[in-house]
């Protein structure tokens, strides 16, 4: 995700905040997920449902092991690696649409991040309460995907009858707003996300100002038990209901969303904030993993929720003159900004150039 974002003089890389919600069903280990991706204990992590109402928020710099790289071909006066924010959502429950249990709260708060990171119950356990009585992933995300979907059909279908006065005067934007609504209720009805949508580019941009909850990237994250981890994300067949869960999960992703599934152990990584970094990676090579999942999501969810946010950086849009642009791997072949150049590997990019993963960008505007 990260892109080198240099000022004319005085080089350095600069930080874009972005944000990624929390969200699933009640116990499914959200708020524990929390803790371990920020490494706090912030986040009450009870066995109830919603013992997360006001959410809670965190920053987490995102690993990125290219930015020492960039910063050093670049002579960075200063590196800053790219954060994001984490907010942990309350749960939702079946008719959160219409209000139920912390239904509109839940609408709220999602409305306000770029990039949703959905937690999904891979484990059993006996101990555990589940809304739903059993372990089914699936029929969860569909729960989940059901009632934002139900929000946006109400608030597309609002939208799109307040806009025909507009468009019987002939307003443009109106008739254009008005168009894309007819593209994407009949989307929408068919229980697919916004996010899927068959939408062109000036489509896309246009429908941002709806502020749809299924329009933003989803990453799926399948907790799944510490005993499980190992064997899981090693690949190896086993009879553990984990591994079926998260095959089930993946494909599902894959075929609703256009989009990835991360194996993690929220309990396990918890329960390594309070180790250092040594301790932390004795304790994993012990139980045999070299990671609990953790800093692949939150990779993830930076590099989706830097899609959802689109063109280059508002802070860089006051006197823009063009973005010079290499991607990070031209930049390392080549070993140097000026022989990048030489080499026709830079080029120029406007305003609303859609920034890619590992681009490096030299900005030039005026003051």
């Amino acid at each position: 995700m990260t892109a080198h974002l240099q000022r004319p003089q005085t080089a350095a890389t600069e930080k874009l905040m972005l944000s990624a919600g929390i969200v699933g069903l009640p116990n499914v280990g959200k708020s524990t997920l929390f803790n371990a991706v920020t490494r706090t204990h912030k986040a009450p992590a009870e066995n109830y449902p919603f013992c997360t109402i006001d959410p809670n928020v965190g920053v987490v710099t995102v690993p990125d092991p290219r930015l020492e790289k960039i910063a050093q071909i670049s002579h960075s006066k200063k590196m800053v690696p790219a954060a994001i924010e984490f907010v942990d959502i309350a749960g939702l429950v079946k008719g959160a649409s219409a209000g139920e249990g912390l239904g509109n709260q839940f609408l709220h708060h999602i409305r306000e991040v770029d990039a949703i990171v959905q937690v999904v119950r891979c484990f059993e356990d006996s101990n555990i309460h589940h809304v739903s009585a059993t372990i089914d992933p699936v029929r969860d995300i569909e729960v989940i995907n059901t009632e934002l979907v139900l929000a946006d059909l109400a608030s597309l279908q609002k939208k799109h009858d307040r806009l025909q006065k507009d468009v019987r005067a002939g307003d443009k934007t109106a008739r254009n707003e008005s168009a894309i609504i007819e593209k994407l209720l009949p989307h929408l009805d068919a229980g697919k996300p916004v996010v899927t949508a068959p939408l062109t580019p000036e489509e896309s941009v246009a429908a941002r100002n709806f502020f749809l909850l299924t329009s933003k990237p989803t990453i799926f994250a399948c907790n799944i038990a510490e005993s499980e981890l190992a064997s899981v994300t090693a690949g190896a067949d086993s009879d553990y209901s984990a591994a079926k869960h998260v095959a089930a999960v993946q494909e599902y992703a894959r075929h609703h969303f256009a989009t990835e599934a991360i194996v993690i152990s929220a309990q396990l990584e918890s329960e390594l904030v309070d180790l250092n970094e040594q301790e932390a990676l004795d304790y994993l090579r012990d139980l045999g993993v070299e990671d609990t999942g953790v800093h692949a999501l939150i990779r993830a969810a930076g590099d989706n929720a830097a899609t959802a946010a689109g063109t280059i950086h508002s802070d860089f849009e006051r006197g823009f003159i063009a973005a010079e642009t290499i991607a990070y791997d031209d930049l390392i072949g080549t070993g140097s900004l000026a022989k990048a150049r030489e080499a026709g590997k830079i080029r120029l990019e406007g305003k609303e150039y859609v920034v890619r993963d590992g681009d490096v960008i030299s900005f030039r505007f005026n003051v």
